[in-house]
């Protein structure tokens, strides 16, 4: 009868005939009756005990079978696909070959233990070798007066370098653990880190904020960061891309001596120079050029609008425009120019004063004597004159001239729209006959001696129809019905014009 071999779960494994072995899996079954099968059982029962001992995996394992790998001397388990290490650690001076993921792996040299990840050895502990010694972190209970503290020392090489703690304390004098920290260089444990006072010890590198400092780039102030690039310093030369507020009356000093101040006092500012006779200069660049636009002379108390020089408490070089009024208390003078030139069309005096007043101009000619031309207010008229005469005369204007000097006695007379002049007498200084051949002669004729030199009707009569394209005869008279041609006459002829 044949026999049927079930697993633990209660699957079957094999059916195994009579007289006849079964090696489905790493051992050898065999079936009733079967010849030989001593050794085959005690082949199998060596196998259980060295589990499988071998350089290769046993052929047809079953899950849960145990398999000692003699390659890595390591004791194995089947998971129904792989043969995987079944714990424990290995030590040895070097990291074991063909590790699977769990794996654990003593350095017997360094003193350290590791697990191989499943693609390499990961160090746990500890973090330092037997050569470096206590190197890293440390987790300490120590007393101090308000209770026992826990503190995560920082080691290197034994030493211990800082101390984290959560809150400030003094290390209490009796307690054991407390004993190294009050003699190297803690006499007092602080809240965060505090570093070992016996060795100097010192943040060197970079921190949050020193990283922040250190950059070139700018980096957006969210409120928590801002670039150091966006820091100034006071040892070197900056610049800002933002405005600067000096909320303090003291304001800017600058100078290597603080010469130069910016202050302000009862809400006036005030631009100083506090060194003594020193000026204020304000320049500018024009055209590539640096230009002192403003002078303040501080040795004499002047200023100067480009000139570095003035000779006067305000001296202006250059043209000057004033959009307004020009109050001027003094006198005006000129040095540079023999004429004022002025765009307006008026120049207006006595501006606002509403007394009634002489106003005009005054010319000063030498000592004590001048020249004047003004409106006479007592007289309602411009006078003009010099002060030698003592008098000054009206100036004449054509409304104040007559046509009827008859009628207007001592009045200056201006001739009518016709063209003439009316007068009582007239008195001539020179009369007299004036030849008609004297045309440079100035006296003035008489009536006779006009009419004198006029030949009576009855002259010669010669015509331009007769023919007659000039003249010979000097003093002719020619009476003709059109106006005489040029080539007609002789000079001081005399042309009459007659109607047809």
């Amino acid at each position: 009868m044949a026999y049927i071999v079930n697993k633990t779960d209660g699957t079957v494994l094999a059916t195994i005939t009579d007289g006849t072995i079964n090696n489905t899996t790493s051992l050898t079954l065999f079936g009733k009756s079967y010849s030989g099968f001593g050794e085959l059982l005690n082949e199998n029962l060596v196998k259980l005990l060295e589990n499988s001992a071998s350089t290769a995996s046993p052929a047809a394992p079953l899950r849960g079978e145990i398999w000692f790998d003699t390659n890595i001397n390591q004791l194995k388990v089947y998971d129904g696909a792989n043969f995987k290490p079944t714990g424990g650690a290995k030590s040895q001076a070097t990291a074991p070959a063909s590790p699977s993921a769990g794996d654990l792996w003593v350095d017997s040299d360094d003193k350290q233990l590791y697990f191989w990840t499943g693609s390499a050895w990961q160090l746990a502990g500890p973090v330092y070798t037997e050569g470096q010694q206590l190197s890293g972190f440390k987790i300490e209970t120590v007393g101090s007066a308000t209770g026992d503290k826990v503190i995560a020392s920082m080691f290197n090489g034994t030493i211990r370098v800082a101390v984290l703690s959560s809150s400030t304390f003094t290390p209490s004098a009796g307690s054991p653990a407390s004993t190294p920290l009050l003699t190297n260089g803690f006499a007092q444990i602080y809240t965060g880190i505090t570093l070992n006072s016996s060795i100097g010890a010192a943040f060197n590198g970079s921190t949050t904020s020193a990283n922040q400092l250190n950059t070139d780039t700018s980096i957006a102030d969210n409120g928590l960061n801002i670039a150091g690039k966006n820091f100034m310093r006071k040892d070197i030369a900056q610049t800002t891309q933002g405005g600067i507020t000096i909320d303090d009356n003291a304001g800017i000093v600058v100078g290597e001596s603080q010469e130069g101040e910016i202050t302000v006092s009862s809400n006036n500012l005030i631009i100083a120079n506090a060194s003594e006779d020193k000026n204020i200069a304000f320049k500018i660049n024009n055209s590539g050029n640096i230009v002192e636009a403003i002078t303040i002379d501080g040795d004499n108390s002047r200023v100067g609008i480009f000139t570095t020089a003035p000779t006067v408490p305000l001296e202006i070089t250059g043209n000057v425009k004033i959009t307004g009024n020009l109050s001027v208390t003094g006198e005006y003078d000129t040095l540079s120019t023999t004429n004022v030139l002025m765009n307006d069309v008026f120049l207006q005096l006595n501006n606002g004063n509403e007394t009634n007043v002489d106003s005009g101009i005054k010319i000063d000619r030498d000592s004590a004597r001048e020249a004047k031309l003004y409106y006479s207010a007592g007289d309602g008229f411009w006078v003009a004159g010099k002060s030698e005469s003592g008098t000054y005369s009206q100036i004449i204007r054509s409304e104040d001239a007559v046509v009827d000097g008859d009628a207007n006695k001592q009045k200056v007379l201006k001739t009518t729209a016709a063209g003439n002049v009316k007068v009582s007498t007239l008195t001539l200084a020179a009369v007299g006959v004036v030849a008609a051949t004297d045309t440079g002669n100035l006296n003035v004729p008489t009536t006779g001696a006009v009419a004198e030199s006029i030949k009576r009707w009855g002259g010669s009569v010669i015509t331009a129809d007769a023919g007659v394209t000039g003249n010979t005869v000097a003093g002719n008279r020619y009476v003709e019905t059109v106006a005489p041609t040029s080539v007609q006459g002789s000079d001081g002829d005399l042309w009459f014009v007659r109607e047809v």
